[in-house]
């Protein structure tokens, strides 16, 4: 388990960015190599990611789905669910947003097994924290 916290700040109020975080449509593309591939309901969708660790290029597919939200708290889990295409492991994540007026956090609580689990877990942190660094910017900024 690789737990990680990013905090980042945005020119959007709250409200914005907790619109954005249950538009899942508008969220996962966020991340460096996501990719919505169909809506599955009004919370949840399927989608795909593609990452490079070292040499090794991996796609997983799976689901993202918001599973709770308090928007009073603007506290938001969603869990992320997928396979590795073409292969034995998985890459599943917690993912909590806490939100504020002009930022928030990211805790992400993820289990990684196969091929990249094998690349050892100083380098699924390592590239783990530089996807969501990535994604942190991208979010920012839509």
């Amino acid at each position: 388990m690789v737990e990680l916290d990013h905090q980042f700040t945005t020119d959007k109020d709250v409200d914005h960015s907790w619109a954005t975080v249950l538009d899942l449509e508008k969220l996962v593309p966020c991340v460096e190599g996501g990719s919505v591939i169909e809506k599955t309901g009004p919370e949840s969708v399927k989608a795909e990611i593609k990452v490079k660790m070292g040499a090794m290029s991996m796609k997983f597919k799976g689901t993202v789905e918001v599973v709770e939200a308090d928007p009073s708290e603007h506290r938001a889990l969603l869990r992320v669910k997928s396979r590795e295409q073409g292969g034995q492991g998985h890459a599943n994540a917690d993912v909590v947003f806490t939100l504020s007026d002009g930022g928030g956090n990211v805790h992400t609580a993820a289990q990684i097994t196969g091929k990249a689990a094998s690349m050892g877990e100083g380098m699924v942190s390592t590239v783990l924290d530089a996807l969501i660094r990535d994604f942190t910017e991208k979010f920012a900024a839509v």
